[in-house]
């Protein structure tokens, strides 16, 4: 594979959330296995750091919601509810996907620094309804590099909203994941399919290597 882009370059980081990740979040309320999801982190951390190192933009993402639940769909808490994880519900993180909550806030272990941007989304694709677009487009960027959680969810909601919008788009396999490694592999075969329908699928070793390389 020719890991070669032209114009610039963000890395998306994923919903990398306690409430994603931590024991007594809403995934692991909701029955799925949060320790499966935890086994990206270094993977996650390598590319920040070196994207940092390269001087590459960083985007973090975070789904939640209003306290007041506003904002969150009848149809989404719904689905929630039949999950056994209500949103808005009470956890030892706080309530389950509520903005201002300790679980909804990013691990400790990813911590945007600076001036490093983060996207509060109440939709899995971190482009509906926010200033993602606008921010890429301000800032010359054509090619999405994309990690963290759920790989079938936000990561390919995610994916899918860039490449409509007409991104080039690369999806970093080991640095995403899913609850059951059935949905991952099916995820990332999705991406694969028809020549690639839903752009390239690398290792963190590859987007390393293709960071280096760019010119910014």
């Amino acid at each position: 594979m020719m890991l070669e882009v032209q114009g610039g370059i963000v890395l998306i980081v994923v919903d990398m959330q306690r409430d994603f990740l931590d024991a007594s979040g809403y995934v692991d309320s909701a029955g799925v296995d949060f320790e499966r999801l935890r086994l990206i982190i270094p993977n996650v951390i390598k590319l920040i750091s070196i994207a940092r190192d390269n001087r590459i933009l960083i985007v973090f993402t975070r789904e939640g919601h209003r306290e007041n639940m506003l904002d969150c769909a009848p149809s989404k808490y719904a689905r929630s509810k039949r999950s056994g994880a209500p949103i808005g519900s009470g956890s030892p993180l706080g309530l389950h996907l509520i903005r201002g909550s300790y679980g909804h806030d990013l691990i400790d272990e990813i911590e945007p620094i600076d001036n490093e941007i983060i996207i509060d989304k109440v939709a899995y694709s971190a482009f509906y309804q926010t200033e993602l677009n606008h921010i890429l487009n301000n800032n010359g960027i054509n090619n999405v590099l994309i990690c963290g959680v759920t790989t079938e969810v936000c990561v390919h909601s995610t994916l899918r909203s860039a490449i409509d919008i007409g991104y080039s788009c690369w999806t970093i396999s080991d640095a995403c994941e899913a609850g059951t490694e059935y949905l991952h592999k099916a995820a990332i075969e999705m991406i694969k399919s028809e020549g690639g329908i839903f752009g390239s699928v690398i290792t963190t070793n590859e987007a390393v290597k293709l960071i280096q390389s760019a010119q910014r």
